[in-house]
């Protein structure tokens, strides 16, 4: 068997890591080497760390749960992409359940963006 298939997914992979070692590389030679507190401390979603009890404690998860928001919906908009594609052969019938998916997405966004689910305060 040949693998002359394979030589351009070997070649991008290949092109893949130079770009990353490179990257990693050239980012460590040019960029600044001053350091402070700031810089040393753990990043929290942009709240201010505090020490927490040993067992555990209350924190806000905000941040967490729009991010989950934020995947799910992306996730329902990649579903556009094969009806896109295929738009032709469906003919009415996929026309008509797409509408229907983008209503049914557009009721949970309202109903998030409602509740309150996309504000940061």
């Amino acid at each position: 068997m040949s693998l002359s298939p394979y030589v351009p997914i070997i070649g991008l992979l290949a092109l893949a890591a130079g770009f990353a070692l490179f990257s990693v590389a050239s980012a460590r030679l040019a960029g600044p080497r001053r350091y402070n507190k700031a810089k040393l401390e753990a990043y929290e979603c942009g709240i201010e760390p505090s020490p927490q009890p040993v067992g555990g404690g209350r924190f806000p998860i905000k941040f967490y749960l729009t991010a989950m928001l934020f995947i799910v919906f992306d996730i329902e908009i990649i579903f556009l992409y094969p009806w896109a594609v295929n738009f032709d052969m469906l003919g009415l019938f996929g026309f008509v359940e797409m509408v229907l998916f983008i209503v049914a997405v557009f009721i949970a966004y309202a109903y998030v963006w409602r509740r309150g689910g996309l504000d940061w305060d």
